[in-house]
């Protein structure tokens, strides 16, 4: 088992899994390498039935876990993940909602803690390769930043993988999508992204093409069906839904191999 190429991906909710990570695992599930996703909550702060925010009448945090839950194992059949790992810590929602407060959402949990679970995974399954979000967990949300506090901490009290990887979002590809809408009308034309948004191209290492398994992360896109009014990507057209989807970006942040500065392969340097 030590010997078996494994890529371990650490998330911080159901959902996502799919749009940075799910190329990868359906293409590495394709190539015979060992498939395990780490789920750290189970998104207790996503939308319930009929689209009720979190704080609103009628929403049921023990009915939005359940079905949010259900919804993950649908995707994880998509994309043909072969282990599923879920450390069960309560959703913390975005900055500022009062989520945050309570004192068992995953943000909240001594990072000590929730990294001793991680790394006891680490050492079950022996990843070479593992992902997770950067130090701002991409976008600021709580459980992301933590996500990445744990995954470095388990690394590192692990030693085991050879490779850590974080995801990024290309600032110039997402600004040559929107153009792209706009130039179909599929966007509006006033709709401008932050100038800080994305990561620049010269700190991306790692591009890998996943345009074969767009369909896969589509169909995992849409098992996530309760998120579906946050989920833009599913409300695009095809074809721009095939430029979002085909490639998977990363910034390498450790490597104890030696590795291409320029990577098509996160494997880069192990086989």
């Amino acid at each position: 088992m030590a010997d078996e190429l494994t890529l371990m991906a650490v998330h911080a909710h159901p959902d996502d899994e799919v749009i940075g990570t799910g190329g990868i695992f359906a293409k590495c599930v394709e190539e015979g390498i060992r498939t395990v996703l780490v789920t750290c909550t189970n998104g207790e702060q996503g939308d319930g039935p009929g689209g009720v925010k979190p704080g609103e009448p009628g929403h049921d945090e023990a009915a939005v876990r359940e079905r949010r839950l259900e919804e993950l194992r649908e995707s994880v059949a998509h994309l043909g993940i072969d282990h599923v790992e879920l450390l069960g810590y309560r959703d913390s929602g975005m900055v500022g909602w009062a989520a945050n407060e309570a004192p068992d959402a995953f943000a909240n949990v001594p990072v000590e803690q929730a990294a001793g679970r991680l790394a006891a995974l680490m050492e079950r399954y022996r990843p070479q390769v593992v992902v997770t979000y950067d130090e701002n967990g991409n976008y600021g949300h709580p459980d992301h930043i933590q996500a990445n506090r744990i995954t470095l901490a388990a690394v590192e009290a692990s030693g085991i993988p050879s490779k850590l990887y974080y995801t990024a979002v290309p600032r110039e590809r997402v600004a040559e999508l929107f153009e792209y809408l706009r130039s179909i009308g599929g966007a509006p034309e006033d709709l401008e992204l932050p100038p800080d948004f994305g990561t620049p191209e010269e700190q991306i290492t790692t591009v890998v093409d996943v345009e074969p398994y767009v369909e896969h992360k589509r169909k995992a896109l849409e098992a996530h069906a309760s998120q579906g009014e946050n989920i833009f990507l599913l409300r695009m057209p095809a074809e721009a839904q095939q430029r979002a989807l085909g490639h998977e970006a990363f910034i390498r942040h450790l490597s104890r191999v030696p590795a291409a500065d320029r990577e098509d392969d996160l494997f880069d340097g192990l086989r």
